[in-house]
């Protein structure tokens, strides 16, 4: 059975400039050297749902401009129905990511076109919506559409996944429409008010989320894996230890992987999160969101030799 997933979210053109490490205040630097590449969280998760098997659509925006062909490229690429994606008349959302030599980021974000979309745009998209398995949304686009595009999606039997990045408060009107959170340290700590400093915490910040209406929560642990809490199961999964290049797109790799493998139930949680783990452990070892993202040859021979 083919998953089929759809996500509303942002489309941007990544331009990444490598240094050795971030510049202090008043501080010059020179970089090694600077990239473009396809990202933007919703494209990420998109791509990675795609490359892992799923059938895939997407609801966004983008400027009449190269950068918006650039993007909608991407997506075709990916055999993603990119049918919803449509033209604003502000240019396409960027991303200036500074690349550390450790493989840790620090992104900047110019919203654009990701920001115009409204609920017109979810309302034209509705049958995208309406006839898919998972549906996924991030903050990198309005808040205010994902309310609209929730709604239509619990009304529909359709699982909702909610990866609330950047970091934000989320809106109640949202919050009670969530199957699924899929949220980092940061995250977690922001909605929940809870530090996630030690195994305890995981603990509490899930069933404080249980208690704000959501009871299915991932909580990803960077280098040290992910932490899950279901209705019917609770645990954890060790990442994959390899060698780090580039942490972009790699939790947008995991929940798009992810998505791909769940079933609708989560009764396969476990398992989905041990190949969205491996997923996200060869994205990182490549440079760049999108270009690093697997196949699913790639993720489930790698999972193969890993003994999994």
């Amino acid at each position: 059975m083919v998953n089929r997933v759809t996500v509303l979210g942002s489309l941007n053109v990544d331009n990444i400039m490598q240094v050795k490490r971030l510049p202090l205040p008043g501080e010059t630097m020179t970089m090694s050297a600077k990239k473009i590449a396809g990202g933007g969280k919703g494209a990420n998760q998109a791509i990675a749902a795609a490359r892992s098997g799923a059938q895939t659509a997407f609801i966004g925006k983008v400027g009449a401009d190269e950068q918006g062909r650039l993007m909608k490229g991407y997506l075709e690429d990916a055999k993603i129905d990119a049918t919803s994606v449509t033209l604003a008349t502000e240019e396409t959302g960027q991303a200036f990511i500074l690349l550390q030599e450790n493989g840790e980021n620090s992104i900047l974000v110019l919203g654009g076109a990701n920001q115009a979309i409204t609920d017109d745009d979810i309302e034209a998209a509705k049958e995208k919506i309406t006839t898919a398995d998972f549906l996924i949304t991030q903050f990198e686009t309005p808040i205010e559409a994902s309310i609209t595009a929730f709604k239509y999606a619990k009304e529909n039997d359709v699982v909702t996944i909610l990866n609330p990045a950047p970091a934000k408060r989320v809106p109640e009107a949202l919050l009670k429409n969530v199957d699924l959170i899929v949220l980092n340290e940061t995250e977690t700590e922001l909605l929940t008010g809870i530090k996630i400093d030690a195994e305890e915490s995981w603990y509490q910040a899930a069933a404080k989320l249980a208690k704000m209406g959501v009871k299915n929560t991932i909580i990803t642990l960077g280098s040290k894996g992910a932490y899950y809490k279901t209705t019917t199961a609770e645990g954890f999964i060790k990442a994959f230890k390899v060698a780090t290049l580039d942490t972009t797109a790699a939790g947008d790799t995991f929940l798009g992987a992810l998505s791909s493998q769940l079933d609708k139930a989560l009764s396969n949680i476990e398992e989905a999160i041990v190949f969205a783990s491996m997923a996200s452990a060869l994205a990182v070892q490549k440079f760049g969101a999108i270009p690093s993202i697997p196949q699913l040859n790639e993720v489930n021979d790698a999972l193969g030799e890993a003994n999994f």
